[in-house]
């Protein structure tokens, strides 16, 4: 009896390989989810190891899905993109403009308010990836356009003006209203839009 033949390698089945992608997913799932809810709750600088503690996956595990924060990164703001685009976008926009200004700035509070820690995280690392600089460039662009869309009258400021408007609609000037001067939510409504109103032509 020949006692050397050849063992039949057996391929992995198809179930099998599809569970493996599957708990990958769920990893790297995990992986940006975790990151959101450490930036949310606070964590403004996460770490590769506290994201993944809070995951529940290795340290390894994290590598094998993001080779670096950026891309991490990367991948948190493109799972997220459509609710921040639904944050900002829509709302009532008929009107006098006394109204459309307490309207848009209404919807821009809500805005920074749901988003506040996501824009810290992104203001205390930028200098360091430049695909947050990238893509809060592109935000601010957006936002720009969205208040022309609720403020048409916006067109015939001159130069200095308009730009005064964009600063004083900004997460920066929320977020100082907010956090430096410990204004309520109400009372910075109630600064924008008068600061708004008085740069907006009569």
């Amino acid at each position: 009896m020949n006692t050397s033949a050849k063992k039949t390698k057996v391929a992995p089945s198809e179930s099998s390989t599809d569970g493996r992608r599957k708990r990958s997913e769920r990893s790297r799932y995990a992986i940006i989810k975790a990151s959101r809810a450490l930036i949310e709750g606070g964590v403004l600088v996460p770490t590769a190891q506290q994201i993944s503690e809070r995951a529940g996956v290795g340290i390894r595990s994290f590598f094998r899905h993001f080779t670096d924060m950026e891309s991490l990164f990367e991948a948190v703001d493109a799972q997220g993109r459509e609710h921040v685009k639904a944050l900002f976008i829509g709302g009532d926009r008929e009107g006098s403009l006394a109204e459309r200004v307490l309207h848009a700035v209404e919807r821009r509070a809500a805005g920074y308010e749901d988003q506040k820690n996501i824009i810290m995280t992104t203001a205390a690392q930028s200098w360091r990836y430049e695909m947050l600089r990238k893509r809060y460039a592109h935000y601010q662009r957006s936002l720009r356009k969205d208040l022309q869309d609720w403020l048409p009258e916006l067109k015939s400021l001159g130069v200095a003006d308009r730009e005064a408007v964009d600063a004083v609609a900004s997460a920066e000037m929320w977020l100082r209203l907010r956090n430096q001067q410990g204004l309520s939510k109400k009372q910075s409504i109630e600064v924008v839009v008068s600061m708004l109103t008085r740069l907006m032509p009569q």
